[in-house]
């Protein structure tokens, strides 16, 4: 059957599969803890669900580094480095994540071939963990933010190279990331400033640097376009 043109076509349409793949399950666990919070699902222990789910999820950063020092990886430890993005503290943590990737998984999205643009979330989560715990930090971390704000990063790559092709200095990219960090700062004196913002701003590297490699065509098509300028 075919569509007509004219029609309005749904928000929602464009955005690519693999956007949906990452957040369906932070929807789907924030939905279960919800409705469990609530007692309408898992009865009197599933009052409790969500404080299990982040005891089995959140990343540890000095179980991490004892991994490290001493070589033993258990797959189940190991694991919360790449599961810790999908557990929220709240329904509004997990919101404002799910909005932040929904929208700027749409526009690196449509730059970035899909295993790419898994590989900047994974990739920025993972990193952002790494750099977490090697600066000591003791708080457990847990939530999409890190990875979110690798979108944000792969997003300024993006704006960056556009500038320079255009022979500006690129400054301009950064406007994002710079808006973010009031935000973080604004929340911070009605809430407090929690140590995972260490995580966000690695984050926001690790999307950036990773974006060099990952971009369609590889570090010599980002030549190709900046000496093209």
């Amino acid at each position: 059957m075919s569509t007509n043109p004219h029609l309005p076509q749904s928000p929602l349409n464009p955005l690519p599969p693999v956007v949906w793949a990452l957040v369906v399950p932070m929807i789907l666990l924030e939905v279960i803890f919800q409705l469990s919070g609530q007692g309408l699902i898992g009865g009197a222990d599933g009052i409790g669900w969500r404080m299990q789910a982040l005891e089995r999820m959140v990343f540890i950063p000095e179980q991490f580094l004892w991994m490290v020092q001493t070589g033993q990886f258990p797959p189940r430890e190991l694991a919360r480095i790449v599961i810790y993005p999908f557990a929220h503290l709240s329904f509004m943590h997990a919101a404002f994540v799910v909005v932040f990737v929904l929208a700027l998984g749409k526009f690196v999205g449509e730059l970035f071939r899909p295993l790419a643009l898994v590989g900047l979330f994974f990739g920025s989560s993972i990193l952002a963990a790494m750099v977490y715990a090697a600066l000591g930090q003791k708080v457990p971390l847990v939530g999409g933010y890190a990875g979110a704000f690798g979108l944000i990063g792969a997003f300024s790559f993006v704006l960056w190279v556009r500038l320079r092709q255009r022979g500006e200095s690129g400054l301009q990219a950064f406007s994002l990331i710079g808006v973010m960090i009031v935000v973080r700062l604004a929340f911070g004196i009605f809430g407090g400033v929690a140590p995972d913002w260490i995580a966000d701003l690695a984050g926001f590297a690790a999307g950036f640097g990773l974006s060099f490699v990952l971009i369609p065509g590889g570090p010599k098509r980002l030549l190709t376009l900046l000496r093209a300028r």
